[in-house]
């Protein structure tokens, strides 16, 4: 009896641990199929219902975030909007983001370089705001239970130093500032960090997190299904600057050359393309160097003989006879909307509707997009044409990949350590009790991880890949020294078997308690750490720290 119950403790370690990690629905799924075989459905109490919910599964992610002390906001302007309204958005942006007591610099730039390699329209933002040290960032009071207590002022101060009454804002917090602060009309915004943003941008083409790619072959129907599906992107949790491409909406002004016209005032065919290039483009005819700068100088007509539509028909071309004709004696003008940018994959064209996620983690919340928009398209609510399709692109492709590899790795790693155990021992009754510490103290690696609130992820793997090598340390040294005891003497009843397994007990159980010790006690400072670099080794350091603080049972499992 005694035993039942000491190996309870272990068994409920275990099943909370990946109840956490699975979620209680999954870890459940067979109790509740049972109950509801004999009409009893668990969904309908409230108390579980509630329990489902507070424990869903850990998150998945690729890697953890690194804080880069440092946002990039890329909103994007409607087609339409011309320099002058983009540069007017951009300092407006940029002085509301200053007025934030933790931003330390905000620097934006609007266009792109002269390079194919940049496709970035003139409506398309780029802000970098950098921050100031955390510790000069604002307090917020923390109301604690003793606040409003009759206690006295210095007793408020002692419990102050466990639980102050005040706290540093949150970089999240800072990000939402932010985003009310430069909420405008016509505008729409992404916020990422710039390291991140490059990276997913070369990985995907996309300028979020994640998104959906349309792929089809007309410009103004790949637009309105990226509008629709925008909509249904919205409601999906977590899902958050979600915005679709406005690839049509730009003003253009089309000179159509009529060669009849041309022929009969007699004007060359390129003397005309010349005047529209030079009058209203402009053409740079030299350079002037000013110490180390360079400026072009570039001749065209006045700003007010070329803003407008309609004085445009009035520009003259000249005539072989020295005459001055209007253009529009040979060219029709045309003012049509058309395409912003082009953007095209595997020989079609595509749009993108990009969105990043807020408390909640990448695979989850595309997921839960797949699922919706596969149920809009079920039951009719949303439309693809013919010929048209959606690919979900992101950084949490990564994920996905790293995941295929680990279901192979993961397994390996585990058969090798049992392996291992079956060629010291020889027995696998014997490995398999000592194997019993790996999903053990895995549970309580996935236990802390939730305490932290940590996604998976590759560093989190990483991480229980080195826990399942040293999860096992304690049980080989105990029952080594028991084997070794066992052979040295005369085993005659249980009361033998009794009073040798005490005794291996308490000669190893000093070198146990130091070899746990000293792992734990080397991870706490990664742990505490709070410096550059610290999001990523934690992760690391939880399943370790977590796994080896819970693998102490396993050493009495042993001896029962």
């Amino acid at each position: 009896v005694h035993k039942m119950l000491f190996l309870a403790l272990p068994l409920t370690i275990a099943i909370s641990g990946f109840s956490i990690w699975l979620g209680v629905d999954a870890v459940f799924h067979p109790v509740k199929t049972v109950f509801k075989a004999v009409g009893l459905d668990l969904n309908k109490f409230s108390p579980w219902v509630a329990i489902e919910h507070a424990f869903p599964g850990i998150g998945r992610e690729f890697m953890p975030a690194l804080d880069e002390g440092s946002f990039l906001y890329m909103p994007s302007l409607l087609p339409a909007a011309s320099l002058t309204e983009v540069m007017e958005s951009l300092k407006k942006q940029d002085i509301l983001m200053k007025q934030i007591p933790e931003i330390e610099s905000v620097v934006g730039k609007l266009g792109r370089v002269e390079s194919a390699l940049d496709p970035a329209p003139i409506g398309m933002i780029e802000t970098v705001v950098n921050l100031k040290p955390q510790s000069q960032w604002r307090m917020k009071p923390v109301k604690r239970w003793y606040s409003d207590s009759h206690f006295p002022d210095f007793v408020k101060d002692l419990f102050a130093w466990v639980w102050p009454e005040q706290r540093r804002m949150t970089k999240n917090e800072i990000l939402e500032e932010l985003r009310e602060n430069t909420d405008i009309t016509g505008v729409a915004p992404t916020w990422l960090q710039p390291i991140q943003t490059r990276v997913v941008m070369l990985q995907s083409g996309l300028r979020a997190m994640m998104g959906a790619k349309i792929f089809g072959d007309d410009l103004k129907e790949i637009e309105r299904v990226g509008l629709e599906l925008e909509g249904i992107l919205k409601q999906v949790p977590g899902a958050v600057d979600v915005i679709a491409d406005r690839i049509v909406g730009k003003p253009y002004i089309e000179f159509h050359i009529d060669r009849e016209a041309v022929a009969r005032y007699g004007v060359r065919l390129q003397d005309v393309q010349d005047v529209i290039e030079t009058a209203i483009g402009g053409m740079n005819l030299t350079w002037t160097v000013e110490g180390r700068e360079r400026y072009p100088v570039r001749v065209r007509y006045l700003r007010e003989l070329r803003d407008n539509f309609e004085t445009l028909p009035k520009i003259l071309v000249p005539t072989p006879d020295g005459a001055q004709i209007p253009i529009s004696q040979v060219v029709d003008i045309k003012y049509v909307i058309g395409p912003a940018t082009i953007k095209s994959e595997n020989t079609l064209l595509v749009g993108y509707v990009t969105f990043n996620t807020r408390d909640r983690d990448e695979v989850s919340v595309v997921e839960d997009a797949q699922k919706l928009v596969a149920v809009k398209i079920a039951s009719g609510e949303f439309k693809l044409p013919k010929g048209y399709y959606i690919k979900w692109a992101g950084q949490f492709e990564n994920q996905v990949r790293a995941n295929k590899r680990l279901a192979i790795l993961l397994p390996i790693c585990l058969f090798v350590n049992f392996f291992i155990l079956y060629l010291d021992f020889k027995s696998i009754p014997l490995s398999l009790v000592i194997f019993t510490a790996i999903p053990v103290s895995m549970a309580g690696g996935f236990i802390l991880l939730s305490l932290f609130g940590y996604n998976l992820s590759v560093a989190v793997w990483v991480g229980f890949i080195a826990l399942a090598g040293i999860a096992v340390d304690d049980g080989v040294v105990i029952a080594t020294y028991m084997k070794q005891t066992f052979a040295a003497q005369t085993i005659t009843c249980v009361q033998d078997i009794r009073e040798a397994t005490i005794l291996a007990g308490k000669r190893r159980i000093r070198p146990v308690m130091m070899t746990t010790f000293t792992t734990v006690l080397a991870l706490t400072p990664i742990l505490l750490s709070t410096g550059r670099g610290s999001d990523v080794m934690k992760p690391m350091a939880i399943p370790s720290f977590g796994g080896m603080s819970i693998e102490l049972i396993t050493i009495f499992v042993l001896r029962f």
